[in-house]
């Protein structure tokens, strides 16, 4: 992986003592939440690897949950995080798996409530950096540091075109996007990020583009 900065070596400010376990772990709750829309009514989180082994002593659970209650790394909120989540009606449950996975430092969250529901799986891959590498069911890459689009629609000749039209007219510059798909013909899922903020306006136009069916927007 290749960093910005040293502060991607060492990790941002925040509450814990490991910028993977900790940090990156509030992250990948973070993201769930934003990427959720609104506070969860349930919350179910398993751990493998690493994470899975260690997490209570470097309390990768409190922070995963402070970041499904849309705290940010360095809140002091996060240390009582666990109590916030049942004063806020988010039943959490935690599990640890023995799974074999990709990379040690990986947690998948399961969110639900008002009929919705979301399963993202995500890795702390160091100095509080994160990927997002399923949603879904999608397989893709999604760090979040950068605003991002969720763009899921129909599997279409022209749909990328389309969308990549609209960033244009509002001068916004693309990033890095990946394109999923589970199926051919079926559905499939942009996610792309973009240097700069992305307006209301872009996501009106994007959502009036035919065969689209959700755009979500993510920003930290």
């Amino acid at each position: 992986m290749k960093y910005r900065s040293v502060f991607d070596i060492i990790g941002p400010i925040m509450i814990g003592p490991s910028s993977s376990h900790t940090a990156g772990a509030a992250r990948i709750g973070r993201v769930a939440r934003r990427i959720f829309g609104r506070k969860p009514d349930r919350a179910n989180i398993t751990l493998y690897g690493s994470f899975a082994k260690t997490y209570k002593g470097h309390g990768t659970d409190i922070a995963i949950v402070g970041g499904l209650l849309d705290l940010d790394t360095f809140d002091e909120g996060i240390v009582r995080s666990l109590e916030m989540a049942k004063e806020q009606g988010l039943q959490v449950t935690i599990q640890a798996s023995e799974e074999d996975v990709d990379h040690p430092n990986t947690a998948k969250i399961e969110l639900s409530g008002d009929q919705h529901r979301l399963e993202i799986v995500g890795t702390s891959i160091g100095g509080g950096s994160i990927e997002i590498i399923s949603i879904n069911g999608f397989n893709l890459r999604l760090s979040g540091h950068h605003p991002a689009l969720l763009v899921l629609h129909e599997d279409k000749y022209g749909m990328i075109a389309q969308v990549a039209n609209v960033l244009s007219k509002f001068k916004l510059n693309i990033g890095h996007m990946e394109v999923a798909r589970k199926s051919k013909g079926s559905e499939a899922l942009m996610v792309i990020e973009t240097d700069q903020p992305i307006g209301e306006q872009v996501l009106a136009e994007i959502g009036e583009i035919p065969s689209i069916l959700t755009v979500t927007k993510v920003e930290l």
